[in-house]
């Protein structure tokens, strides 16, 4: 089972609330009724007032409010399995990480520009799976080839430069770990989308991109950054407390390096484009996918959930419906009962 808007949870504490209300309200009369006078008295010119009903009237009242905000969540049951088969192509995302990605050259940063390409990317996707590598000195493994793209986003959201121990950038680490996603024996096409700023501290890049082309992988480069550079602020609960200096005491201007970025995708056949206009990438992935062969994947089970709120609603205006014909005299049944032994 799972909740649809776990946000509307919050109005439970309604519930409480309203007990509270009823408590004080209940409390106010009862004092107002001995400054009118005694309570024996007060009871017997209105001995159709029933001690039960308000009770019950509460009760439905909060039975049906907890039915509506359930409602409002809408749980989600997964009634039944169904075989689903998927036509596309694994995709790979190397996400640089190093601390020259938190440069603000390009807004916010590179490193939450990066997120949000990846993202919206992501979002345009049909039917591919997809995995995600964070690299820097060395690279990271996040989350393993999936269909599930909004797992993948929440991974891809708590990506920082510190999931990785050592810094600098190696490409060719991050296009190793990217090919060992990659089933070689599979006829399904393989794309490894590499995001950087470039600056690689390795010098196997062009190495790598060659073994990945003779796997038979594709690499299409985004830039990230301005050939001009930026310092790399290092941030205290996001205050800027500093800048990054390096052996000598200067502060560190990191700047993009698209030459290294275009060598590694023309050794794969692949393209680069620069990362500045979202849609610019976005127009450029989507006619590289579309020149991309794609092939059937193996079935997969899928659980198909089913939106259970019109059960929880339609209770709730029933209880509610029946709140408005249910009045606070006395029941002839339950009043011959006498179940609080009430002087007759």
């Amino acid at each position: 089972m799972e909740l649809d808007e776990k946000k509307y949870l919050y109005l439970l504490f309604l519930l409480p609330i309203v007990v509270c209300i009823f408590l004080f309200n209940m409390y106010w009369k009862r004092k107002k009724q001995r400054e009118f006078g005694d309570l024996e008295m007060v009871k017997r010119l209105s001995p159709e007032r029933s001690v039960f009903k308000p009770v019950l009237k509460l009760s439905i009242l909060l039975l049906a409010l907890a039915c509506l905000i359930i409602g409002l969540v809408n749980p989600k049951i997964g009634t039944k399995m169904e075989t689903v088969k998927r036509e596309g192509i694994d995709i790979v995302f190397a996400v640089d990480v190093s601390k020259s990605m938190l440069a603000e050259d390009v807004a916010p940063s590179r490193l939450e520009k990066s997120k949000q390409l990846v993202s919206q990317i992501i979002n345009n996707l049909g039917s591919d799976r997809i995995g995600i590598v964070a690299y820097a000195g060395s690279a990271f493994p996040v989350l393993p080839i999936t269909t599930d793209y909004s797992v993948a986003k929440m991974f891809l959201q708590s990506m920082t430069p510190d999931m990785v121990s050592s810094q600098g950038t190696s490409l060719d680490d991050a296009i190793r770990l990217s090919s060992t996603y990659f089933d070689e024996k599979s006829k399904t096409s393989k794309l490894l989308i590499l995001i950087s700023d470039g600056e690689d501290h390795s010098e196997g890049a062009s190495a790598a991109a060659e073994e990945a082309n003779k796997l038979g992988m594709k690499i299409i480069t985004i830039g990230i950054g301005t050939e001009k550079g930026g310092t790399i602020p290092l941030k205290e609960n996001g205050i800027v407390k500093s800048f990054q200096r390096d052996q000598n005491g200067e502060v560190v201007i990191t700047k993009l390096n698209q030459d290294g970025l275009k060598a590694i995708a023309k050794a794969t056949k692949g393209g680069y484009v620069y990362g500045g206009s979202t849609k610019e990438v976005l127009d450029y992935i989507k006619n590289a996918l579309n020149n991309i062969q794609k092939t059937e994947f193996e079935a997969t089970q899928m659980a198909d959930f089913q939106s259970q709120f019109q059960w929880f609603l339609g209770f709730a205006f029933l209880l509610l419906f029946v709140d408005i014909f249910l009045l606070e005299r006395k029941t002839n049944w339950i009043k011959e009962l006498n179940l609080f032994n009430e002087k007759k």
